[in-house]
């Protein structure tokens, strides 16, 4: 089972897209293990995830949060698929980077 690490200020807008993404997991059949965290909480977890995704409001911190990743692959979401809080889309970006 893949683990996607989503990571914004606080933990909680990414909240909202982690459930339209559990549920496109769902649809697709994919088994994965999603959840939203503060940046402060995340950097205790990161080496235990298959990827980590940065909200846009936080994109500022991504060379950051990748020296804390070592070989962990960080991405920003992008921001349109953010807003438009497409679930299915960051899933299946998420999922080519870790293959």
């Amino acid at each position: 089972m893949k683990k996607i690490l989503l990571v914004c200020n606080a933990g909680m807008s990414t909240s909202m897209l982690v459930t339209k993404m559990k549920k496109a997991a769902e649809e697709g059949g994919v088994e994965v293990s999603i959840e939203a965290k503060s940046l402060s909480e995340a950097k205790t977890q990161i080496e235990e995830a298959d990827i980590v995704l940065l909200g846009p409001q936080i994109r500022y911190e991504l060379a950051n949060v990748k020296k804390i990743a070592g070989s962990v692959p960080v991405e920003a979401i992008d921001m349109k698929d953010y807003g438009m809080m497409n679930g299915a889309k960051v899933l299946k970006h998420a999922l080519e980077v870790i293959d």
